[in-house]
């Protein structure tokens, strides 16, 4: 008889046949900066996660770099909107006061920064808007200039979340042109219109006015589109690609993972957050536990990078059982 259970006696035996692992480092924590003075509000949809003005955002930067995560990323969320976003690409606007702050005060932290349109729109959509059209191609040269302005402030990476077409390029293009050709560039390349993003739209004020993000963001129902959607990100000059959200795409990831070179990430979003803490908050569930295998199901799927709003928490629970 074959036992495979001869390999699971103990701890220090499935240890050593583990295949899959979550280190520190594959982790990026996101973190959201608003207008005003000596804020910290906590997002009450996403417990735990908090809004923070400049003046209070190195309190966060403190735990995480104590926690050992080297990676952020960072979403502005202004006072003024308008309907070409202008705060978006402004070099004084809040995200880009937000980097600088980060920069001056914690400059080994690395710095993500998203870029899109949508937190900085009077209409809320991740691109300019006619009647009730939302128009693509004169988007573009209004994400470049973001991207431009994040870079110009201290951004050590550029992450276009927008769904655009052309973006990618249009981003490359820009940097390279300006000398920011070693700057990388990750990709929402596979952003579906889902669900799941609820908090997060809380979090960053960025909920459409009208109508939803169907004619930009994928399908749910699509996978094989997916992988057209990475090919061409890849094309484009994507140095790293993301599938979003991570938990009901899975299968995404896996897929991508066995076709293409490019590091994947996925994003573990606001909603599958909420989920665990709203379980693990009625005693439903053990949130650590939860946690630490919906992570590792994302690994095992073929994630390189995870963007988690549980990268704190479970950084310091892997440096507990180490201890």
């Amino acid at each position: 008889m074959e036992r495979l259970r001869r390999l699971r006696t103990n701890e220090a035996m499935r240890a050593l046949v583990r295949e899959n692992s979550l280190n520190v480092g594959d982790m990026i924590y996101p973190v959201f900066v608003v207008e005003g003075v000596n804020i910290k509000k906590e997002i009450s949809s996403m417990p735990g996660i908090f809004q923070f003005s400049i003046d209070r955002i190195g309190e966060e930067m403190k735990r995480v770099m104590a926690s050992g995560i080297s990676s952020i990323m960072i979403f502005g969320v202004p006072d003024e909107k308008d309907e070409c976003g202008s705060q978006a690409y402004n070099p004084a606007g809040i995200t880009q006061r937000g980097i600088r702050e980060i920069k001056e005060k914690f400059p080994e932290i690395f710095i993500i920064a998203d870029v899109c349109l949508c937190e900085y729109t009077s209409h809320g959509h991740c691109g300019l808007v006619r009647g009730t059209e939302i128009i693509n191609d004169e988007t573009l040269e209004l994400l470049a200039m973001a991207a431009l302005t994040l870079v110009e402030a201290g951004a050590d990476m550029i992450a276009p979340s927008d769904m655009m077409d052309g973006r990618v390029a249009a981003i490359r293009e820009k940097l390279d042109q300006n000398g920011f050709y070693m700057i990388p560039i990750m990709a929402y390349s596979a952003k579906y219109a889902s669900a799941y993003y609820g908090p997060f739209r809380d979090a960053a004020n960025s909920a459409p006015s009208f109508g939803d993000r169907k004619t930009y963001q994928m399908d749910y129902s699509n996978s094989r589109m997916a992988m057209r959607e990475i090919e061409i990100d890849i094309k484009e000059g994507a140095d790293i690609v993301m599938i979003k959200p991570a938990l009901a795409f899975l299968d995404v990831i896996k897929e991508a993972s066995g076709r293409f070179l490019h590091p994947i990430a996925t994003y573990n979003v606001s909603g599958e957050y909420a989920m665990v803490k709203a379980a693990a908050q009625n005693g439903w569930i053990d949130e650590k536990k939860v946690v630490m295998e919906n992570l590792i199901g994302m690994k095992r799927a073929g994630a390189s990078m995870i963007i988690t709003y549980h990268a704190i928490d479970a950084a310091n629970w892997m440096k507990e059982q180490s201890n």
